[in-house]
């Protein structure tokens, strides 16, 4: 399989159903900022953290695959006028959402309440665990503006917004297992 196909060189992209849009095109957006938070879910995954996180995180970037699809495709060409699937298209279940919750739950069993917001850091493996909640807020808001124009399946944006939770929840977890300082924001009165 060749890597480069040339059909991009005057700035355009087909989508799955072979529509061709602009690459600045905000469907675009919204699935490379996906593909940009599955490169981060990586670089998590090869830290020295526990094989059980690592286990989860393989899960959610095979699912992020999926929501990529999901916002890859051409809703007009996925669809039959009888409201049949032309397209196979794998979904994001309520059960791949609930995954994260229990993860989060779990997770949160061990911590410390919140009192404040912390600033990200600590450790690297916790700074990367806050910058791809950053860049899965990103592509939640993409998508959210993309869905607002053209709607997608619903509990693709859930998972999002849920993933951002469990990135923030496991830069905490990390925090208190790589003992690193996890410091709370407290605004300076003025």
């Amino acid at each position: 399989m060749k890597i480069y196909t040339k059909t991009g060189d005057k700035g355009t992209t087909a989508l799955f159903g072979g529509t061709r849009v602009p690459k600045h095109h905000i469907r675009i957006e919204s699935y490379g900022t996906v593909d940009e938070l599955n490169s981060h879910m990586g670089l998590i995954r090869d830290q020295d953290i526990n094989q059980k996180y690592k286990d989860v995180i393989i899960d959610i970037q095979n699912k992020l695959f999926i929501v990529g699809a999901i916002l890859a495709t051409d809703p007009e060409k996925a669809v039959l006028k009888n409201g049949k699937e032309r397209l196979n298209i794998e979904k994001i279940s309520a059960a791949d959402i609930e995954l994260l919750e229990n993860e989060m739950d779990l997770m949160n069993e061990a911590l410390p309440p919140m009192t404040h917001f912390v600033l990200p850091g600590g450790h690297q493996s916790v700074s990367f665990c806050h910058i791809a909640r950053c860049v899965c807020r990103r592509a939640e808001r993409l998508a959210s503006a993309l869905n607002d124009l053209e709607p997608f399946e619903a509990h693709a944006l859930t998972y999002l917004n849920r993933l951002s939770d469990y990135l923030f929840v496991l830069a905490r977890k990390l925090s208190v297992e790589l003992q690193a300082n996890e410091i709370k924001w407290i605004p300076e009165k003025k």
